[in-house]
């Protein structure tokens, strides 16, 4: 019976759909190649050789591991193992050892099927067969009988395998009254027994020492050695006996934790402590049934335990030795079959697994998943019986959505788009019901952390980065800063700049990967002034992107060039000017530039030296040499004319130059008038001079006593009453009318010069006078200067001033 139901078992195992097998020996390094399942499935067939590179397979991932992880899974669908694998520890009491593994198959991100793929753990004999101990006695009494049996211990070989824990005995002292002999018992155990082969006396020899050889069948084998000391007496030589060697019972939820599912009964027809029966778990019971269960050692009942799981529909295999208090001690194995009835409601239960790397209820996703990508296969559990056990699920999120695959079986699959840098948490639940009365349910929540994807290119803060800078600096003098921003995250966020010159020339430039713009040598403004160039900035990503942004750099000018003469080219310069009545007064334009610019780059003239006679005059700002009065005849010479041009800026720099001219003057030119030139019938003329002159004088005498009058006045009248003035017209103005009007120039608010021009006949005088308005004057500022400016004929001026130096000189 015992036998029958192990094939059940392992029919029921086999039965499952399993689309692979595949072999793998124990003691294995990680990362031992096991199979290739995209090859041993042919599901590459099924698609042109262009898109094999597209077909991923992922090994699903337990929501709530209880263990490490044991195989790996390429996205090729090549097999490895993850860890050393241990038959033992993995299968404990198993025949066949296996793990099953479910492998999701997609196609780009498009969900094609689950691979379910049994790997069976191949055991290695790496463990020798032991006795529970290096040395047991036996104690045979001398007046039995040729054949008396005792049984001893027997050896237990930890491997998994049916070779590897198949145990041959043999006995090695064959010359003494004893031989071995090895049977099987109910847990597939050999039953060892020392069997007297003549009637034994104690008298002739008391004691015997021999070994048991226990040798496995595994290659190389391995063995252990028992040493079994014999002495003749009496000894225990009935094991137990139950009363049946299989229980078969069935429990419902209702059941009873203090009554008993089963009572044991065995018994043991020696006397007096040899059958005495006590009744534990036999060692190969695993140790979720011995957490379920209970056994009474003294009475054989068997009691569920406080943490039995009554919402599972499973079934129990319980081994529950009999041993009496002999020495050595007998022992009797019973099976016990606990089978759970559940006819109760019982909430489902949510199995998942992402494809991604999940801790817990959280899990990772790359924000470059499309949409209808698989992440995760949903398994529900429900052990219920009839409309109990029928579940249905949903997953309600604008993300995230659930597609069934069959009863109880979901794919979660990417219903939007996910965006990292827009949000990079989620948090859903999956919601199973049955269809109970009242229907139970069960929810699970998640958490789905957005892992960043290199998708945002990066971004200028401006489309163009305008910056000023100086010429003449040393290497390395900044200029400005250029900033980026990209909101991706590791590599994809991590940001470098580059110079893109569309010139042939170097650019003076570099930029470092902060963005900070500085030359690579000093900088010319009379070379260049403007540069224009592109900064182009990419991330680390994979792809990287980029962007590009414009640079003006404007160098701005500093005055470190001086100004220099065009014209006259040479110096000194030589010039030869001819003078008529009819010339004009220009004589020639001097000419300069300078390298710089704007006001480093404003020229003024002016003449340095050689003008004793005031002959000339320069136009400060064109460079034009021209005569400043009336050429006569005695003004002909030569000349050395110095020249200096200057620029505006700071500090300010000039150049010189030397004009050597040589003037002639036509005889047609007017003579200038001296002692001997003049004759009694033209001293007319010089007379009418002196009275010019001397009117003159009593003009401005008269315009300094007004002034002075106005003084006093202002002083001792704080309110004057200031009449409109004119604009006088005759060249000469009598004292009151000046007097007015100097009045009248009293009026600024400010302290600024005001200057009083009189006209002596052709020749011009000029009075400036400081004046200062009184904080409490009543003086309008709308009041406006209107200043007197005679305008005399040139010629005639020139010669009154003339003659009037003349008659000074008499």
């Amino acid at each position: 019976m015992w036998m029958i139901i192990i094939a059940l078992l392992l029919l029921f195992h086999t039965s499952l759909g399993v689309d692979l097998t595949y072999h793998v020996e124990e003691g294995q390094v990680p990362g031992t190649y096991v199979g290739d399942i995209a090859a041993d499935t042919h599901l590459l067939e099924s698609f042109p050789p262009k898109e094999h590179h597209l077909i991923t397979f992922s090994l699903l991932q337990e929501s709530t591991a209880s263990q490490s992880q044991l195989f790996n899974v390429s996205k090729t669908g090549k097999l490895y193992t993850a860890q050393t694998l241990d038959a033992e520890t993995l299968c404990k009491y198993n025949t066949k050892c296996f793990n099953m593994l479910e492998i999701a198959v997609q196609h780009k991100q498009s969900f094609l099927k689950i691979l379910e793929v049994r790997v069976i753990i191949v055991d290695v004999n790496d463990h020798k067969p032991e006795f529970p101990q290096d040395r047991v006695e036996i104690k045979l009494s001398e007046d039995f009988s040729k054949g008396t049996r005792r049984l001893i211990p027997n050896a237990i070989d930890k491997d998994v395998g049916s070779l590897n824990s198949q145990i041959t005995y043999q006995l090695k002292n064959l010359n003494d009254p004893f031989m071995l002999l090895a049977s099987k018992k109910e847990d597939n155990l050999a039953k060892l027994e020392i069997i007297s082969k003549e009637k034994l006396d104690r008298e002739v020899k008391d004691s015997y020492q021999l070994q048991v050889i226990a040798k496995d069948g595994g290659s190389p084998s391995q063995h252990s050695i028992l040493n079994v000391q014999v002495f003749v007496t009496d000894e225990n030589d009935n094991p137990p006996v139950f009363s049946q060697k299989l229980y078969n019972i069935s429990i419902k939820k209702s059941h009873r934790r203090d009554m008993p599912i089963v009572s044991l009964s065995a018994t043991d027809i020696d006397s007096k402590e040899n059958k005495q029966i006590s009744y534990k778990f036999n060692s190969k019971t695993s140790d979720v049934a011995k957490s379920y269960f209970q056994v009474n050692s003294k009475t054989g009942e068997v009691f569920l335990g406080e943490n039995f799981p009554f919402d599972k529909r499973q079934t129990y295999q319980l081994l529950i030795d009999a041993q009496d208090s002999g020495n050595p001690p007998l022992t009797s194995t019973a099976v016990v079959v606990v089978n759970v009835i559940n006819q109760q409601n019982n909430a489902p239960k949510i199995d998942v697994k992402f494809v991604s790397k999940s801790k817990g209820n959280t899990a990772t996703i790359s924000e470059g998943l499309e949409i209808g990508s698989f992440i995760a296969y949903v398994k529900v559990i429900d052990n219920d019986m009839g409309r109990n056990g029928e579940v249905s699920c949903e997953l309600n999120h604008d993300k995230f959505q659930l597609q069934s695959l069959g009863r109880r079986k979901y794919k979660a699959v990417i219903k939007n788009k996910v965006d990292r840098e827009s949000k990079r948490h989620f948090e859903f639940k999956i919601v199973c019901t049955d269809e109970g009365s009242p229907p139970l349910q069960t929810v699970r929540n998640f958490s789905i952390q957005v892992m960043d994807v290199n998708d945002v290119r990066p971004r200028f803060t401006k489309d163009v980065f305008k910056f000023l800078t100086y010429e003449n600096e040393k290497p390395n003098f900044p200029v400005g800063f250029i900033n980026a921003t990209d909101p991706d995250l590791g590599s994809g966020g991590q940001l470098s700049y580059f110079i893109l010159n569309d010139n042939e020339g170097m650019l003076p430039f570099k930029i470092s990967n902060f963005g900070f713009i500085s030359t690579t040598q000093s900088l010319d403004h009379e070379q260049q002034d403007i540069y224009k160039f592109k900064i182009l900035v990419k991330d680390n990503g994979d792809p990287s992107l980029n962007n590009t942004a414009d640079v003006i750099v404007e160098v701005m000018d500093e005055n470190d060039n001086a100004p220099y003469f065009t014209f006259p080219s040479v110096d000194p310069f030589s010039l030869d000017v001819h003078h008529h009545p009819q010339s004009k007064n220009d004589i020639t334009v001097l000419r300069a530039s300078d390298r710089d610019s704007r006001e480093n780059a404003f020229l003024r003239y002016e003449i340095l030296g050689g003008n004793e006679k005031q002959l000339f005059t320069i136009n400060p700002f064109s460079g034009a040499l021209s005569f400043s009065r009336i050429v006569y005849q005695n003004d002909a010479g030569s000349y050395i004319l110095q020249f200096a041009v200057k620029d505006s800026g700071t500090p300010v720099l000039s150049a010189t130059t030397t004009l050597s001219l040589t003037l002639t003057v036509s005889n047609k030119t007017s003579r200038m008038f001296t002692r001997v030139d003049v004759q009694s019938d033209k001293m007319i003329h010089i007379n009418l001079v002196i009275i010019i002159v001397v009117a003159a004088v009593i003009v401005s005498m008269a315009i300094v006593v007004s002034i002075a009058v106005c003084l006093i006045r202002r002083n001792s009248q704080r309110n004057i009453q200031y009449c409109d003035g004119e604009d006088p017209s005759n060249k000469f103005l009598g004292e009151s009318k000046q007097s007015e009007l100097v009045c009248k120039q009293m009026s600024p608010k400010y302290d600024i010069p005001v200057p009083i021009v009189t006209d002596l006949g052709s020749h011009r005088n000029s009075l400036a006078t400081l004046l200062r308005r009184e904080s409490h004057s009543t003086y309008k500022s709308d009041d406006q200067w209107k200043g007197i400016q005679p305008q005399p004929e040139r010629q005639e001026i020139h010669q009154v001033a003339i003659l009037a130096n003349n008659q000074k000189s008499f």
